[in-house]
């Protein structure tokens, strides 16, 4: 018997059916870009304990983008009417930028013509990447300048992951923005392909809403799939399950990371170089551009670890809070399956597996490995993506 679902009417043509009794919830949209603008002459400790003593985030933000230092860094979306995001007029300005590596898939029968615009190293693009190889989509990768967006000037939305589907209707390309609507979305159109990219973009709207003298767009719907009048193979729980895991780690898990990476100066910096080298940064970008973003966002990104790990309320030992959020992760996946999606990996897996990946390289994640259990099942997940293990089940949705 099939599940109970209500429907929900967004035009007169289309309806959607969603697990009866789980509403939609008001998350908010939070995207760290991974590094801001700051002199590399405050390095110094005592310079940095000076400047944050006593200081709200809010406080420093505004100072270092006073002295034309704020670039970059955490930011709440403070996007566009939904309906601006939309690829049109500026396409051939789209199309003209470098494509830094091109990845292919013989058996990708999506038919979908897809462009990723990324930092490499950014949790949010990672786990758009996880998605994107775990179902083994081709796609090409545009990386983007942190510090100047270059690339990106051409879109109204200035923030990364943006996936820029072509050939996606009779409009033209598609703009697809925020990590979890591009997952949500594309996972709808392998679930049900008679839905177009451009009918798919209208089921996940912008909600826009006032929080004192602030503007706040929201997207209530990011963590739903959208089956249509398709009959979901999965159980509600199993999918509320997965929405909530998902949110936890866009809301808890990515917060671990910054004050554990950036932890100490000398962690900053080769963290970054670490981003340097598997971003291709020297083949990307001009020599300077590089070392700008290597020693002005490392700095910058030491202070923002320590404002972070302030407002998170993390451990002393900020390491033992990344710990404790691995722990809980492998606890709930138990031991009697694979992956929390059971034998295959679902999307909670591969957005967890995604924002880890980000700092695989970094002293931080290989501290992890020693200290939690996180290993066998992060490896596993690991292999399960980059082999396109999602791709043979592209079918049975």
């Amino acid at each position: 018997m099939a599940a109970p679902m209500r429907m929900i009417r967004f035009s007169q043509k289309f309806n959607i059916y969603q697990d009866l009794g789980h509403s939609l919830l008001p998350f908010h949209c939070i995207n760290r870009s991974p590094c801001q603008q700051v002199s590399r002459r405050f390095f110094a400790k005592d310079v940095f304990k000076s400047l944050i003593a006593g200081k709200s985030l809010k406080q420093v933000a505004f100072a270092s983008f006073a002295l034309g230092l704020g670039v970059g860094g955490t930011t709440l979306f403070v996007g566009h009417n939904w309906n601006r995001l939309k690829v049109s007029a500026d396409t051939k300005t789209a199309q003209d930028v470098k494509i830094s590596k091109s990845i292919r898939v013989n058996s990708d029968d999506s038919g979908l013509k897809l462009t990723l615009y990324q930092f490499q190293t950014c949790p949010f693009c990672c786990k758009t990447r996880a998605f994107l190889d775990y179902y083994g989509f081709s796609y090409d990768v545009v990386e983007v300048n942190s510090v100047t967006k270059k690339q990106i000037k051409w879109s109204d939305y200035r923030k990364v992951p943006i996936v820029v589907v072509n050939d996606a209707g009779e409009g033209g390309p598609v703009q697809l923005n925020e990590s979890s609507v591009i997952i949500s979305l594309l996972e709808s159109y392998l679930t049900n392909p008679s839905f177009k990219i451009d009918q798919l973009k209208t089921f996940y709207p912008c909600i826009e809403s006032k929080e004192g003298r602030k503007t706040v767009y929201d997207f209530p719907n990011r963590y739903f799939i959208m089956f249509g009048e398709k009959e979901p193979k999965t159980t509600p729980d199993a999918r509320k399950s997965e929405r909530t895991w998902r949110f936890w780690a866009d809301d808890h898990l990515v917060h671990m990371l910054s004050p554990n990476v950036y932890r100490t100066p000398s962690e900053a910096l080769a963290t970054f170089r670490y981003f340097s080298e598997v971003g291709e940064w020297e083949k990307n970008f001009s020599t300077l551009e590089r070392l700008t973003v290597i020693y002005v966002g490392a700095s910058v990104m030491y202070l923002l670890g320590k404002l972070l790990k302030r407002k998170y309320k993390l451990k002393d030992d900020v390491r033992e809070s990344l710990y404790d959020s691995c722990n809980e992760w492998v606890a709930a996946v138990g031991k009697k399956r694979k992956f929390m999606g059971g034998e295959n990996p679902d999307l909670s897996d591969l957005v967890v597996y995604g924002v880890l990946s980000s700092i695989e390289g970094c002293s931080a994640f290989q501290d992890a490995l020693i200290h939690t259990k996180i290993g066998p099942w992060y490896y596993r997940t690991k292999t399960a993506v980059q082999t396109n293990q999602g791709a043979a089940l592209r079918h049975n949705k």
